[in-house]
């Protein structure tokens, strides 16, 4: 038993520098499944380099929730979505230059991003506790990365791998909760003018809220719940799309406004 519970945390540690290298070097790594096997592990492997991150001095300002479309969830064999962490450095200015050579594989996805106005700790939690946390909403772009080569990744490799979290960008102009139907919020994003992704709010688990009420269940008794001011971008409306040098993404989202997120070449 012993035996079994030192190889399990000698995995955890492997994967987590394994990602931690790829990150730092720039350069992709093989995917960790080879030794972390389950879910619970890789959230371990998440965590120990969240705690790095913050030992560095990083901040941390939210979370991003994954694969809350059931294409994607049906790609992976799962049936639920899953959360990385948002640190204050991944954030970057509406149609401000993001430097694209800190990522390693960047696709962007638009999103509906909550901005929380209270603490949510404990749970589980009903819909209702959570509209009444949330202090209100911002059309978001996010840049998703994953530091495995290729993208080859299962449910556990995204996980340990912050849920392939890269970067975001917020709107500038908050919208109230209240009075806002965001399952049918159309989106559209283009790039240099092109459409290139178009969905609505209902593709992110049927309703953006019920994605956040799974976030804030899922984290309320863990070491790292939901606090005002958190921001969560809580899945994709549409299609995701690779990001190349240059690139200017737009997404415009009904009753929300627009986010732009412009990349260097």
């Amino acid at each position: 038993m012993q035996d079994e519970w030192s190889q399990a945390v000698d995995g955890r540690t492997d994967a987590a520098d394994r990602l931690a290298e790829a990150a730092r070097s720039g350069k992709p790594c093989e995917p960790v499944r080879d030794v972390v096997g389950t879910t619970r592990e890789a959230y371990a492997v998440q965590e120990i380099n969240t705690r790095r991150a913050l030992d560095e001095g990083r901040r941390l300002v939210g979370r991003k929730i994954g694969l809350t479309h059931r294409e994607a969830q049906e790609r992976l064999g799962i049936d639920h979505p899953d959360y990385g962490m948002l640190f204050a450095d991944m954030s970057y200015l509406d149609g401000l230059p993001i430097p694209i050579t800190r990522f390693l594989q960047p696709r962007v996805e638009a999103e509906i991003a909550f901005v929380m106005g209270a603490d949510l700790v404990g749970g589980p939690f009903t819909v209702a506790e959570v509209i009444r946390a949330i202090d209100f909403v911002l059309p978001a772009i996010e840049i998703a990365d994953s530091r495995v080569a290729g993208w080859d990744i299962t449910l556990p490799d995204t996980v340990a791998d912050n849920a392939s979290a890269g970067a975001f960008v917020l709107g500038n102009t908050p919208a109230p909760l209240i009075g806002s139907d965001l399952r049918l919020a159309g989106m559209r994003m283009t790039r240099a003018g092109a459409e290139v992704s178009a969905g609505a709010g209902a593709a992110c688990m049927g309703h953006p809220l019920n994605a956040a009420v799974w976030l804030a269940g899922a984290l309320g008794r863990t070491p790292f719940p939901l606090r005002a001011g958190d921001v969560v971008l809580t899945g994709a409306l549409g299609p995701v799309v690779p990001a190349e040098p240059g690139d200017a993404f737009e997404a415009h989202i009904d009753g929300l406004g627009s986010v732009r997120a412009v990349f260097s070449r």
